[in-house]
């Protein structure tokens, strides 16, 4: 079998099942075994002196480590195409995340809607890491289209982008690295040094995937209010690659995000991403939604254009 199948069959095959099936609770997923790799070396290492070195070490030993195994795994498999193509196709299954952001995102909305401003705030603290507990539900909706356009560049976008440049064994290595950030890339006094490789590392490897992400919604909208205020407001945010599609989607949306917010205790003053006051609505959340997926459309195509320029 060729490499143009090889690639792109697992691509087809593991995007349409995270389309249809996201991310069922009842199924192991290699993400929940690099989370407990994690804490176990966090538990080990994230003490005494040297916290720094020894964050560098473990995060750049687990990246190293998940990307030869899967090297080594899939170097093999090559000989057996038919089961190449099956293991590679759940890996871009798990490697994926649309459906579940979009559906976490939905269930917020609905309670919120359904059951109150209290009920909303606790639905959302499940999928964000800021306090919800004195949000009000304009907050409420707001919080949950940054964590879609974040989440889009974060747990979409980019694995595609390290797909297509390496394969499952580049994809997992981002994952890995997305992991660490999620895990201990904290600028508390726990994880200050221990984290802060960590922390750098996924800024490096979103460099590229969130300025792609907020190219690709513009585009999908055609919206030149987004491409303005991408380079109005993208390096507005606190983090190097989050302002870029949260800004992308205050343009199409003509909306207002970022602002103050308190996150683990702390008030947090976050410049404003955007300059339109607008209230955000149900139908704003379909929108993002459309957007979202969308964009993943689009972003396949893309891949799949560039193997059949290469190989095909």
């Amino acid at each position: 079998m060729d490499n143009f199948n090889l690639i792109i069959l697992p691509l087809l095959i593991g995007f349409a099942l995270d389309c249809v099936l996201g991310d069922p609770r009842w199924l192991p997923h290699p993400i929940r075994l690099f989370g407990l790799m994690i804490a176990q070396l966090d538990h080990a290492f994230n003490r005494g002196k040297r916290r720094k070195l020894k964050g560098v070490l473990v995060a750049g030993a687990l990246v190293g480590f998940t990307w030869f195994l899967f090297y080594l795994l899939f170097e093999q498999l090559e000989h057996h195409p038919y089961f190449y193509i099956i293991w590679a196709s759940v890996g871009v299954f798990f490697g994926l995340a649309n459906r579940s952001l979009i559906y976490e995102s939905w269930l917020v909305i609905r309670v919120l809607e359904k059951e109150g401003v209290e009920a909303g705030r606790k639905q959302l603290s499940f999928i964000v890491g800021r306090d919800t507990s004195q949000l009000n539900g304009q907050q409420i909706r707001t919080a949950v289209l940054e964590t879609m356009a974040e989440n889009l560049s974060d747990g979409v976008i980019a694995p595609l982008f390290y797909y297509a440049v390496g394969g499952i064994p580049a994809l997992f290595a981002f994952k890995m690295a997305s992991t660490l950030d999620s895990m201990i890339a904290y600028k508390d006094a726990r994880y200050k040094y221990f984290g802060w490789f960590a922390a750098r590392l996924d800024d490096v490897l979103n460099l590229i995937p969130a300025r792609i992400t907020a190219l690709l919604m513009v585009m999908v909208s055609l919206s030149w209010s987004g491409v303005q205020h991408i380079f109005r407001y993208g390096n507005q945010h606190a983090s190097p690659n989050a302002g870029y599609p949260e800004a992308a989607l205050a343009g199409i949306l003509k909306c207002r995000f970022g602002g103050p917010n308190v996150y683990h205790g702390k008030l947090v003053e976050k410049p404003y991403i955007g300059h339109h006051q607008k209230t955000i609505t149900t139908r704003d959340f379909w929108f993002t939604a459309y957007l979202n997926v969308a964009s993943a459309v689009v972003m396949v195509g893309m891949t799949i254009a560039l193997v059949w320029y290469l190989f095909g």
